[in-house]
């Protein structure tokens, strides 16, 4: 079970949520990944997170890198 939810993880993308939905499920799931919850990979964590929003609010965000 534990492996499907690190799936589900790595595989996570906005699709039809809502970005605050998005961002729950986005950290339900994070806790099943231990490398993103250390204070080194705080980094990593804002990238995929970033990588899953729809294309259409990544555009919005734009180059902003946001990193924390």
């Amino acid at each position: 079970e534990r492996n499907c939810k690190v799936i589900e993880f790595m595989e996570l993308k906005q699709g039809g949520m809502t970005v605050s939905g998005y961002a729950a499920k986005f950290e339900d799931l994070c806790r099943f990944a231990p490398h993103y919850n250390t204070m080194e990979a705080e980094e990593d964590k804002c990238v995929k997170f970033e990588n899953g929003l729809r294309p259409d609010i990544k555009q919005l965000i734009g180059f902003s890198e946001i990193r924390n």
